[in-house]
């Protein structure tokens, strides 16, 4: 009887103890292990997916106690790395690092392999860049955006405007303002920011929508003139500059925005406590302070909240597609 009752009790103890490590795994607690973990970024080194990615990689790293590789993966606007990504395991070794130009996508390349919202799961937004409507000062003499707009007015198809290439957030910003203000400018589209600025500083474009992560060197150094944010406030570093709406073009709010996705059928408490060390991740002071210097800002955006709002990304930039009859060569 006691061998019978010590074997009871010790398989109780055994079951007990595997009881414990099961919920330990499935609360994530027991991830990530010493493997790395990758972030997929779609878009080529130096890009500002890249700017926002690799501080928060390396903070990560830092928190998890492991190495967060980012390994870019750039072409097609960001498409080609997003499809890879959707057929990662899901094991929560591997992250996709995505953009505002993934809810673009889908209404652009009607092809895709892949689909942001039912191939990833919504992890949190990094950070929300607005975007600022600048000039070459030296093309454009106009002070403020109303006057450009009357001149717009007057002399219809004589201004151009620079983007980082069809069908960026740079493209549809400018096809929005014509939307918004039935300006006819005409769009120069660019292999990325570097060429678009450039020309633009050069004065071989008027104008640009640009991310004012990308333009505020170049603000600052009186090389391009401001004429408006386009942001429901005033930017912080930047309160001399008027909101498209002060400016005379109500509601035109634009931002290119980055986020984190985990791969679709990722377990729960693995993207819950990814969730956690985001957060943490961006409240640290030297994370705020590279975030304002980029003219950015980190607003809590997670899990199915920050779903949400990437569905609504995906139909209002739709409508402008849409709208705006734009199609790629």
């Amino acid at each position: 009887m006691r061998i019978k009752h010590s074997l009871t009790f010790g398989l109780q103890i055994t079951f007990a103890a595997l009881t414990l490590v099961v919920a330990s795994s499935a609360s994530g607690q027991s991830w990530p292990t010493a493997k790395p973990i990758t972030f997929i970024n779609p878009f080529p080194p130096g890009g500002a997916v890249d700017g926002f990615g690799r501080p928060l990689a390396q903070q990560l790293g830092t928190q998890l106690g492991t190495t967060i590789i980012v390994d870019n993966r750039g072409g097609a606007g960001g498409t080609i790395g997003a499809a890879l990504a959707s057929k990662m395991a899901p094991d929560g070794y591997t992250w996709f690092l995505g953009a505002v130009h993934h809810a673009i996508a889908p209404s652009i390349y009607p092809k895709l392999s892949y689909s942001l919202e039912k191939d990833f799961e919504p992890v949190a937004l990094i950070s929300d860049v607005p975007h600022v409507i600048v000039v070459n000062p030296r093309k454009v003499p106009e002070k403020d955006l109303q006057s450009l707009l009357e001149r717009l007015k007057k002399t219809p198809g004589k201004v151009d405007y620079a983007s980082t290439g069809s069908g960026t957030s740079q493209h549809l910003a400018g096809e929005l303002f014509k939307l918004k203000t039935g300006a006819k400018i005409t769009h120069v589209p660019y292999r990325g920011t570097g060429p678009a600025l450039q020309d633009l500083v050069a004065g071989h474009v008027d104008m640009m929508f640009d991310t004012l992560a990308g333009s505020s060197a170049f603000i600052k150094s009186g090389q391009l003139k401001p004429l408006a944010v386009t942001t429901k406030e005033r930017v912080a570093g930047f309160e001399s500059v008027p909101t498209a709406t002060e400016a005379g073009v109500p509601d035109y709010v634009v931002s290119s925005w980055y986020a984190l996705f985990a791969i679709k059928g990722t377990p729960k408490p693995m993207i819950d406590r990814m969730i956690v060390e985001v957060e943490k991740a961006l409240a640290q002071q030297d994370m705020k302070t590279k975030w304002t210097t980029m003219g950015a800002t980190s607003r809590k955006l997670t899990g199915a909240e920050f779903g949400t709002f990437v569905h609504s990304e995906t139909l209002r930039w739709a409508d402008v597609v849409k709208k705006a009859n734009i199609r790629l060569d």
